[in-house]
């Protein structure tokens, strides 16, 4: 396998992050769309070389993960040539308590 396929991403530790970085990532109606379905279905397998989401150029889908892992939201690990992305969701309202679930129940 090339670095490529295996590169693991850096995530922030949550007490490192802020609330203003939290609620800029979740602000955007794609990325919010994609915690919504995170939250839902527990985790989301995508390729490497494609959006989910018709349409969507891959770049633009990438910025999406981007920033809901700069922001503590997300989880991007590796799997194969694929990747796996979960919501830190415990996380989150360990640092942040009740607001993802007042964000996604809105």
């Amino acid at each position: 396998m090339s670095d490529a396929t295996t590169r693991r991403l850096p995530h922030p530790e949550l007490e490192d992050v802020e609330l203003p970085a939290v609620l800029f990532a979740l602000s955007d109606p794609i990325r919010l769309d994609l915690v919504r379905q995170l939250a839902t279905q527990g985790s989301l397998t995508v390729a490497q070389c494609q959006a989910t989401e018709p349409g969507m150029p891959k770049s633009t889908f990438s910025y999406h993960l981007k920033t809901l892992r700069e922001a503590g939201l997300i989880r991007n690990e590796p799997a194969g040539r694929q990747r796996t992305v979960t919501l830190r969701k415990e996380e989150v309202d360990k640092r942040f308590p009740a607001l993802l679930d007042a964000v996604l129940s809105s």
